[in-house]
C-alpha cells in the first residue's frame, strides 16, 4: 500500500505540471488575457495558486514565506493575485510558482500527516498537514481545470497532459458533430 503523504504529494504535483503546461507554446498576450466576465486568465491562475501554496504550507504551520506577496497586503486591490501586472513577466510568476513548490514540499516533506495546524484566514482554523494537502490538491485541480477550458477557448489545446490528452482521438469533423448533436439535445430540453 502506498504511502497517503506520498500520494496526496503525486496528485499535487501532477496538477501543478498540468497548470504549467497550459501556458505551454502560448504568447504572452494570451497568458494574460481575461477570458471570463470575472477575468479568470492563465497566468493570474498561477500567480493565484503560488499564494495558495505559500500561505496553506507556511503560515499555517508557522513557517514563513521566503516571498513578501504584496497582494496579500491590507490594502491590496479585490483580486490582486488573480492577474499578473505589466512589472510581473511570465517568468517572474512562473519563478515564483516553482518557489513555492519548493517551500511547500518542505514542509510536506518535514511534517507529518497529523501535524497540526492553524489557517488564520479560516473560521474553524484548526487543521492537520493532511487536511491542508487534501484542501490544495483540490483548489490546484480546480484551478487546472479553469485553466483546460481558457487553454481550449485559445487554440483548441485540450486534455490532461502533454501525451495523454484522455480525449477521444477523433479528427475535427468528428469533434464539430459531436458538438452539434449536443447543441441539438440541449436546444431540444430547452
Amino acid at each position: 500500500m502506498r504511502d497517503p503523504k506520498d500520494l496526496l504529494h503525486e496528485y499535487l504535483q501532477r496538477s501543478r505540471d498540468a497548470m504549467l503546461w497550459k501556458l505551454e507554446g502560448l504568447p504572452e498576450r494570451d497568458l494574460r488575457w481575461p477570458h471570463t466576465p470575472t477575468g479568470t486568465n492563465l497566468l493570474g491562475l498561477v500567480k493565484h495558486l503560488a499564494g495558495v501554496e505559500l500561505g496553506y504550507f507556511g503560515d499555517t504551520f508557522g513557517r514563513p514565506s521566503p516571498v513578501q506577496l504584496p497582494w496579500m497586503s491590507d490594502d491590496a486591490p479585490d483580486n490582486a493575485d488573480m492577474w499578473a501586472t505589466a512589472e510581473e513577466s511570465v517568468d517572474d510568476v512562473v519563478g515564483l510558482y516553482r518557489q513555492a513548490w519548493a517551500f511547500s514540499d518542505a514542509t510536506i516533506a518535514e511534517l507529518d500527516l497529523d501535524s497540526p495546524g492553524r489557517v488564520p484566514w479560516w473560521r474553524a482554523a484548526d487543521v492537520t498537514l493532511h487536511h491542508v494537502l487534501v484542501h490544495v490538491v483540490a483548489e490546484t485541480s480546480r484551478h487546472a481545470g479553469h485553466a483546460d477550458i481558457v487553454r481550449e477557448q485559445i487554440d483548441g489545446a485540450a486534455g490532461l497532459r502533454t501525451g495523454a490528452t484522455n480525449l477521444p482521438r477523433r479528427g475535427e469533423r468528428w469533434w464539430a458533430d459531436y458538438v452539434e448533436r449536443l447543441k441539438e439535445v440541449a436546444d431540444g430540453a430547452g
